[in-house]
């Protein structure tokens, strides 16, 4: 049977570490994850033990000190492969990328010997699975508005508030809640401080688990937090210089999202292609219509100019040039490419795109978030705007 390229250009930002690492990615989610694909979808959420096979393979906090368990290797390339290797299998719902991409930041910088010593091993062997909680009902993108407040009582922090759209929420055992620690700051963005919520404590519960169009087995909930007393030991960083933190960490985040975007498009067309051979139509496989052919080599042609977009931020990011205002061009430019190439792929499998035991009609469904999280297009683009000096 006729199996597409995942490639036509070849990318040059790869070393041979880097080959060894995707195999054993490639062998993970193949082995571990896809046979689990339509149990994790029905349920809405992975199993714990396939976080324990990742931390003993290697493949969850690798930039962390040897001494707890990682291989003090700060390299976005193995980012970018452990995503790649995820859409690129047919995985659905593991969420390493929050883990990897998004807090690991966080427990790597800000932690203190103590914290490095209670967490980093946990975190590095997939024991500890971790999230970051930072949207609130009704606040959305506005971050330096946030209303969870967390009072300090002694030792204590007493944290009251609620966040919504929370990946890994439902499995998380840390969670990294931004609060509101000082109300009467000058300016409200100066006032956040970042405090890691552990599992168990008390009033702190998980609400719903919520109802996504896509991504279904990705867990996504509600937290809610009701005088849960958190110690001071507990604080990431600094007292109210939590916002500044978080703006630092998200470029990274959203250059994980076009990362995403990129691998996900990659997936759709080798689908559509593969589909496009084996389909016939009028006594011919359809992919010989000009039509089709045509919309499939633009296709393919547009996903490696946004590789080589991408790639390029990757390599940014390794050399500390990357900026926000790149980091959101990146995300805007590949989610809105992505989702255009998802939508015509959809449309080449005709009626069997809208049929769910397509991957097809997954992959679509689930890249239609890739435009609202980590900050939605607009904000995007108003973020390059203001680089611009508007």
């Amino acid at each position: 049977m006729f199996k597409p390229p995942r490639s036509i250009m070849k990318r040059e930002i790869f070393e041979p570490e880097h080959d060894e690492f995707r195999a054993t990615a490639r062998s993970f989610f193949e082995t571990i994850c896809v046979p689990r694909a339509d149990e994790w979808e029905a349920r809405g959420y992975s199993d714990r033990d396939a976080w324990i096979e990742a931390g003993k393979l290697g493949l969850l906090g690798w930039e962390m000190p040897e001494k707890y368990g990682g291989a003090a290797i700060i390299d976005f390339r193995f980012n970018a492969i452990l995503n790649e290797e995820f859409w690129l299998t047919g995985s659905v719902g593991l969420g390493l990328g929050v883990q990897n991409d998004i807090t690991s930041g966080y427990f790597r910088d800000l932690t203190t010997d103590e914290q490095k010593q209670r967490w980093l091993p946990g975190f590095v062997s997939g024991e500890l699975i971790t999230a970051i909680a930072m949207s609130e009902p009704g606040i959305g993108s506005d971050l330096a508005r946030l209303k969870t407040t967390a009072k300090r009582d002694g030792d204590e922090y007493v944290v009251n508030g609620a966040k919504t759209f929370i990946s890994n929420g439902l499995l998380a055992d840390l969670v990294i809640v931004a609060c509101r620690t000082d109300p009467d700051a000058e300016k409200p963005h100066k006032g956040i401080s970042l405090l890691v919520v552990e599992a168990g404590m008390s009033g702190f519960t998980r609400g719903r688990k919520l109802d996504k169009i896509g991504q279904k087995s990705a867990d996504t909930a509600e937290l809610h937090f009701e005088d849960v007393r958190v110690p001071v030991s507990n604080r990431l960083g600094e007292e109210n210089q939590g916002f500044y933190y978080l703006m630092r960490n998200l470029p990274a985040e959203r250059l994980g999202i076009a990362i995403h975007a990129v691998a996900q498009a990659r997936r759709a067309v080798e689908l559509t292609t593969r589909y496009a051979h084996d389909r016939n139509a009028f006594g011919q496989p359809i992919g010989t219509f000009q039509v089709n052919r045509h919309a499939l080599a633009q296709m393919h042609t547009e996903i490696d100019v946004m590789q080589t977009y991408v790639d390029r931020c990757i390599m940014a990011v390794n050399s500390g040039e990357l900026t926000a205002d790149e980091a959101a061009g990146a995300k805007w430019w590949a989610t809105e490419t992505q989702w255009r190439i998802m939508d015509r792929c959809l449309q080449l499998h005709g009626g069997y795109g809208y049929i769910n035991e397509y991957e097809i009609a997954r992959l679509w469904r689930d890249s239609r978030v890739q435009r609202i999280y980590g900050g939605t297009n607009e904000i995007m683009l108003d973020i390059v705007g203001k680089g611009l000096g508007f």
